[in-house]
């Protein structure tokens, strides 16, 4: 065990991953301000349903979120150009971390994989060497890394990969639905729309997307395959970045290739001035139990997180229990309408909540699923308990699962002020799917 993991290797993979990564991140931040994706999500908004617990992470006032989402954008470049490295990193992820708990309006499983790409490269001696760090401070410079370096990053991508993959083996995604109707959204684009709605598109959409999730990793990992998998890879990234817009990520995944590659290959390719490291020798030390007992928790929850809504009642789907942190990317659409009511105990009126005054049009799509349902309740009973009026209140909520006609989400006549959220378990009082 302590030759896998604490043989050292040539780092030319992680010197060259440090660089884009940092670049990458930084157009993340600064993208999210020229985009306006920190105005609509963060600025806009009265409130923001953050994920819940995590009711203290708040957006900063007036013009706070652009300064923040300034410096995370600097961080970003300084963990490119390996200055005050750890820092930065260490920095830019209880940044990252913040917003992505602050909020789920925009929720995306690609958030979560940035913070455990983060935290990867907050423990990874990625700045010794090809770093303002390692000029300033010769002591740090090496060419050589613990093998656990790649271990940990090619199994991290297999889980993701490989759960995502199987994620798609349920009944819409096989027999073609919801590419159709996640293409169906798509009309409009310049050129590629009308492709788009072909049928043998939607057939290639949806056996593509299986096939390439369960294979990449093994076959980038196979000599014989490599390089035809690269490029496949190119192809299905950069149709993603065209089609769905998912920011850095599919760039991402392809600078992520670079621990694939023999690391002879990536010396010769990208750091030429850089002397490869070829011996073999193994470095244990001091607290690799306690290195291993963190590799062993790591991986138990990469392998466990994914899996827990089986052990939920009621269709995830549905439900959305155990959807979060799984793997489970773009598998469905969700349909239907909201509206509040407030009934005074005091006066026995009943009125309707004008959802406008309070939530951004794609807020109002965050009442389509349990979770948002309860925190928009708790806001309303918070509200009127400050004004020290009793209120009941209920929801006619009604959902659509992939174009189905819309159904009931809860009971209209059951009094949201009496539930309470259970985060692990099932919540009985979502109605279940009618078959």
């Amino acid at each position: 065990m302590n030759r896998l993991l604490f043989k050292q290797v040539d780092n030319s993979p992680l010197i060259v991953f440090r660089v884009l990564f940092g670049l990458l991140i930084a157009l993340e931040a600064w993208g999210a301000i020229a985009t306006g994706w920190v105005r609509r999500t963060l600025i806009e908004p009265q409130f923001t349903f953050n994920f819940i617990g995590f009711d203290f992470l708040q957006p900063l006032p007036g013009a706070g979120m652009y300064v923040y989402f300034g410096l995370m954008g600097l961080f970003g470049i300084f963990v490119m150009l390996g200055f005050k490295y750890r820092f930065s990193v260490i920095a830019y992820t209880l940044l990252w971390t913040s917003v992505y708990l602050m909020q789920k309006t925009s929720y995306n499983n690609h958030y979560y994989l940035l913070i455990l790409l983060l935290i990867f490269m907050c423990i990874v001696p990625a700045h010794r060497y090809f770093s303002l760090d390692a000029k300033s401070n010769p002591s740090l410079k090496s060419i050589s890394m613990p093998n656990w370096v790649v271990l940990l990053i090619i199994g991290q991508m297999w889980i993701v990969y490989t759960y995502a993959s199987l994620a798609k083996l349920y009944p819409d995604w096989l027999d073609g639905t919801f590419a159709e109707l996640l293409m169906s959204g798509k009309a409009h684009y310049w050129l590629i729309g009308d492709l788009l709605q072909e049928k043998w598109v939607h057939v290639s959409i949806t056996y593509v997307g299986i096939l390439f999730d369960l294979l990449v990793v093994p076959l980038l990992l196979w000599k014989r395959t490599r390089v035809v998998m690269f490029w496949i890879s190119v192809f299905f990234h950069l149709f993603n970045s065209i089609v769905f817009q998912i920011g850095i990520f599919p760039y991402m995944s392809l600078a992520l290739t670079v621990f694939f590659f023999p690391k002879e290959y990536i010396n010769r390719k990208f750091l030429k001035f850089k002397a490869f490291y070829s011996h073999s020798e193994i470095e244990v030390p001091r607290l690799a139990p306690y290195f291993k007992g963190f590799l062993l928790i790591w991986f138990s929850i990469q392998l466990l997180l994914p899996v827990r809504h089986h052990f939920i009642e009621g269709n995830v789907f549905w439900t959305e229990e155990g959807h979060r942190m799984s793997w489970r990317m773009m598998l469905r659409s969700k349909g239907g309408s909201a509206s509040f009511q407030v009934k005074n105990l005091n006066t026995g009126k009943t009125e309707y909540v004008n959802l406008s005054d309070y939530l951004t049009l794609k807020q109002r799509r965050t009442l389509l699923k349990p979770d948002g349902i309860w925190q928009f309740t708790q806001k309303l009973k918070k509200e009127y308990a400050a004004k020290e009026i009793p209120v009941e209140i209920y929801a006619r909520i009604k959902v659509g699962l992939n174009g189905r006609t819309p159904d009931y989400l809860v009971d209209p006549k059951l009094d949201l002020t009496s539930i309470e959220w259970n985060y692990y378990t099932h919540n009985d009082w979502i109605l279940p799917l009618a078959e």
